[in-house]
């Protein structure tokens, strides 16, 4: 993107296609990962194994639950809100708030 005006930035983030939107759920590798497959970060998947680094969750540990691509959001297990009727709510995270520690095993992934 060459433009610097918000509302513009805002726009393209909000109408992304669904192959650019995969750019925006990345997050960082833990320092095994990275050094195992020389990268950076990688997308966040279902099954995955993360590490949250920032909010009230901080420090939990847990599996991704459920990718939302068009809120460019994550749920992790243990990270849920209880409602006012007492139901349980995923809270979901950005990845940039996460590290992934383990990748979910899978043979597209593992070449």
């Amino acid at each position: 993107m060459k433009t610097v005006q918000p509302r513009k930035q805002r726009y393209r983030l909000y109408h992304a296609p669904l192959h650019a939107r995969g750019k925006f759920l990345h997050a960082h590798l833990s320092d095994e990962l990275r050094k195992k497959l020389g990268r950076r970060s990688l997308r966040v998947r279902k099954g995955d194994r993360v590490k949250i680094l920032r909010g009230d969750f901080k420090g939990l540990e847990g599996e991704v639950v459920q990718v939302f691509t068009k809120q460019r959001r994550v749920a992790v297990q243990g990270a849920s809100l209880r409602k006012a009727d007492g139901t349980e709510v995923p809270l979901k995270i950005h990845p940039s708030n996460l590290v992934i520690t383990r990748l979910a095993e899978d043979k597209r992934r593992l070449k």
